[in-house]
């Protein structure tokens, strides 16, 4: 029953009648169909306007939708698209003749005035579709929220509500497809600007390491990079060190009026392994020299306590977000990204560890092979779709144990499946100190008490000199050479520094 004028009433949408119901039709534009339909079959130089966006599942009436893939078929093919070459398509088509037979595509093509208006009609049958796929995405999310299942908990249909809203919007976007090399060439040199500003040849978001950084050029947009290595190597520690130097940097910009502007760069740091407070104390102690375990401990003085609380004041407003999740799936890390991006911006993410990660949500892999694979692709398309650079750690295989010289080769991946091949970037980290530290000599029976101090006062020779040292091998880079970065590392603090040289240490007097 209808409301009165006098005393408008709000339905609530369980009492709407079937009826109220019937009449909110999905939206539809069968006038813009049948126009677009007609300047592709008229000339069919207007099916290139719309090819780049447009398919027949598009379309709200099936059968316009079948005459547009005809039309796409024969183009395609390189053959005319007409109604005399329709015809043989829809001669015993029960549902065409419905609406008038073959005689309706004559009429399509005789209606149409101009096909300068075809791009515009495309964009119209494609937002109506949009809203349509709108729609089925909401019935989705009430259906399954009043009919949950046992494996499904409200965050997880959240993430999948949104993963499908933003599935959804990235369709919407047309802008894809060649690009003249002049659009790519201003972008270069729009690089090059940038480095040029940055005093020196760093393009992406900066490491905070200068040897690791000249060779890098910074962190890529679009780039995977991959840190592997051996557990109790200092992983977490270096990637914790690149997460709060790249937090920690300024960025020059100009915005629209031309004035120069700095920003901070966002990073988010997924940590599958350690919890975000240990990962905080790690940061603490990297930036006041406090040894973590004593922080950890409780183990400190009251002059360490005012420098943890003096630092942890600077550091209150640092542009770093965890998320310390466990077992956390492709799916939802992207979508969790996405909304930091939108709400925050984005400049990195990190990813601590690979193998801890599930694959995408309903991907069934047959081994730990193909679901890794799927995992690294999945990351990989991330950092392309959010134009951002993405570190994701990764563990070796115990092949490097066996081994008399034990740095990492890309052939010790664990689990490598298509992590080689998708990451831009591989780096493995190698601490010589750790194995040597583990190779204590020890005297053998027949060994003479010379024979074995000599070993003895060699293997401290040897310890000593990489004491305190460790090695970045670029095994991969697609933007520039491969080798070797030497750090330091001191261990009370996870602290990864720029190794100071003997040709880099000012002259003793």
């Amino acid at each position: 029953m209808p409301a009165s004028e006098t005393s408008p009433k709000v339905t609530p949408l369980h009492e709407l009648s079937q009826e109220e119901d019937f009449v909110r039709t999905p939206p539809h534009n069968y006038e813009a169909e049948m126009a677009l339909l007609g300047a592709v079959l008229a000339n069919n130089r207007a099916y290139e306007r719309v090819q780049d966006f447009l398919r027949f599942e598009h379309f709200a009436d099936p059968i316009h939708g079948r005459i547009y893939e005809a039309c796409e078929r024969l183009i395609d093919r390189g053959q005319l698209a007409t109604p005399m070459t329709l015809k043989g398509f829809f001669e015993h088509d029960e549902s065409l003749n419905e609406v008038g037979g073959t005689q309706y595509l004559a009429r399509l093509a005789n209606a149409v005035l101009t096909i300068q208006n075809a791009h515009d009609l495309g964009r119209i049958v494609y937002d109506c579709f949009l809203r349509r796929e709108l729609i089925n995405i909401g019935d989705d999310m009430v259906n399954g929220a009043f009919s949950p299942s046992l494996d499904e908990t409200a965050n997880s249909q959240i993430e999948l509500a949104e993963e499908k809203l933003f599935g959804l919007a990235e369709q919407g976007e047309v802008e894809g497809g060649l690009k003249e090399f002049n659009n790519a060439l201003v972008r270069a040199i729009d690089m090059a600007e940038s480095a040029y500003k940055r005093d020196g040849d760093l393009v992406g978001v900066p490491t905070g390491f200068r040897d690791l950084d000249q060779r890098l050029g910074g962190l890529h947009e679009s780039d995977l990079l991959i840190i592997a290595a051996r557990p109790s190597m200092g992983k977490t520690a270096l990637a914790t060190n690149i997460a709060f130097n790249a937090a920690n940097a300024k960025r020059t910009r100009r915005d629209d009026s031309g004035n120069e502007v700095q920003d901070r760069e966002v990073v988010a740091f997924f940590s599958l392994e350690m919890s975000s407070d240990q990962l905080a104390t790690r940061v603490i102690s990297q930036t006041t020299g406090v040894r973590s375990d004593n922080i950890r401990r409780g183990a400190i003085g009251e002059d360490d306590f005012g420098r943890i609380f003096d630092v942890s004041r600077q550091l209150h407003s640092l542009p770093l977000f965890i998320d310390d999740t466990p077992a956390l799936s492709v799916t939802a890390l992207r979508t969790r990204a996405r909304r930091l991006k939108r709400q925050q911006g984005l400049s990195v993410i990190v990813v601590d560890y690979l193998q801890l990660m599930r694959p995408t949500q309903g991907m069934r892999s047959e081994n730990r092979v193909q679901e890794v694979s799927d995992i690294t692709r999945g990351l990989k398309a991330i950092a392309k779709e959010l134009s951002v650079p993405v570190i994701a750690l990764s563990q070796l295989s115990r092949a490097v144990e066996q081994r008399e010289d034990k740095r990492p080769q890309l052939s010790d991946l664990r689990e490598s499946g298509s992590i080689e091949q998708d990451a831009d970037v591989v780096m493995f980290l190698y601490r010589e100190e750790y194995y040597r530290d583990r190779d204590t000599p020890t005297q053998r029976d027949t060994e003479s008490d010379d024979k074995f101090n000599e070993r003895a006062i060699r293997h401290e020779e040897l310890l000593a000199k990489c004491r305190n040292k460790a090695e970045v091998i670029l095994a991969k880079q697609r933007h520039g050479p491969i080798g070797t970065v030497h750090m330091s590392f001191d261990g009370n603090t996870t602290q990864f520094n720029d190794l100071a040289e003997e040709d880099r240490l000012p002259e003793r007097r």
